[in-house]
């Protein structure tokens, strides 16, 4: 179970690391579409940012020109992390 656990552990830092690659890439207008480095990212990090932006339209929070998708997904997946580690140890 250690060894899934760090598995997981390992999964979600890299895909934290994506998110925040994305970041930085859309606030130097990186263009995500063309470039194959912008589209992996931008691949590898749709599935995730996509619900977030569904419920923060949902609860109906408008956030403007900001994006808060990143921070209700990086959350979300750090309360999965806790709940796998205290559901293991």
């Amino acid at each position: 179970m250690v060894l899934f656990y760090e598995a997981f552990r390992r999964f979600v830092n890299l895909i934290e690391l994506l998110i925040f690659i994305r970041i930085i890439m859309s606030f130097i207008n990186f263009s995500m579409y063309s470039n194959p480095l912008g589209r992996i990212v931008y691949e590898l990090t749709e599935p995730i940012l996509a619900p977030a932006r569904g419920l923060l339209a949902r609860l109906r929070i408008n956030t403007g020109m900001f994006d808060f998708s990143p921070i209700v997904a990086m959350l979300f997946l750090r309360l999965i992390l806790d709940l796998v580690r205290n559901l293991i140890f």
